[in-house]
């Protein structure tokens, strides 16, 4: 173990790893419908605004030097927007996402072709119900899965077949935080910051069991999705907004970075809901 890794979580020496993204423009966002609590079709969307959120996000992570891949948005799928959603790699396996609601259930088809269109071929369509990296984060060699709302609980065993890594679930019981990634964020390979009321009793003894030493975030910056984040190891993108896990994550070690992606919540996503990371 790195020495470093064996320091208390506040004394560690950060560093940042280059990741491979996959991203989509919002090209065609709008809320024309509902399936959360954050979408209200009647609520103007600015789609201008959206589009600068978007790209300076994009930006973001080429300045921080990583790679960002585009996939093309599709007319009619307003939210594919939020690349998370659709698919889930690792070790170079692609786990297709297959929409619970009808309103994206085409996003699904059209992610797996550009992974298929790319090359990737160890790839599986899969049989239940799963919304790809909204409900399963990669910690060290495991994932963490979320169920609840959107994700089949029998998704879990099917990611664990395919992948070979151990999945761990966890129950997500408030509708405002309806996929894992809007609850908790993946900090590095054995550290996390997650908001406690969104997950059942049991899921909470989990995540205190597994991760003693966890940012804790509160309902405040829970509330303008402080958790959608994205960790490259050191840098951590989250909202602006999102101050008090800003300071948490400094006293850390880690480089908060903070961003406006407020037109984007108006559907429920910010920064790691527009990020799918393609870890080959």
């Amino acid at each position: 173990m790195p020495e470093s890794e064996s320091l208390p979580a506040p004394l560690r020496l950060r560093s940042a790893t280059r990741r491979r993204l996959l991203m989509c423009p919002p090209t065609h966002f709008e809320v024309s419908y509902s399936i959360n609590p954050w979408m209200d079709p009647a609520r103007p969307v600015d789609t201008d605004a959206a589009m600068r959120q978007w790209t300076g996000l994009k930006s973001l992570y080429e300045d921080l030097g990583h790679e960002v891949l585009e996939v093309p948005p599709v007319p009619g799928l307003p939210d594919m927007v939020f690349a998370a959603n659709g698919a889930t790699v690792v070790g170079g396996k692609v786990l297709g996402a297959r929409f619970r609601h009808a309103e994206r259930t085409a996003e699904g088809p059209a992610y797996l072709a550009w992974f298929r269109a790319q090359g990737y071929e160890d790839v599986l369509w899969p049989e239940h119900i799963n919304e790809g990296e909204g409900d399963y984060l990669t910690v060290g060699d495991r994932l963490l899965a979320g169920t609840g709302f959107r994700t089949d609980l029998r998704s879990h065993a099917e990611a664990q077949e395919f992948f070979g890594v151990p999945v761990t679930g966890l129950q997500l019981v408030d509708p405002a935080y309806y996929h894992l990634d809007t609850a908790l964020s993946v900090l590095s390979d054995d550290e996390v910051m997650y908001y406690p009321a969104a997950f059942s009793e049991g899921s909470q003894a989990v995540l205190r069991r597994m991760f003693p030493d966890a940012i804790l975030a509160s309902a405040e910056d829970a509330a303008v999705f402080g958790l959608n984040a994205m960790s490259d190891g050191r840098h951590v993108i989250l909202p602006e907004s999102a101050t008090g896990l800003a300071k948490q994550l400094s006293e850390r070690g880690f480089e908060p970075i903070g961003i406006r992606m407020d037109e984007l919540l108006k559907a429920g996503g910010s920064a790691k809901c527009c990020t799918l990371e393609l870890r080959d």
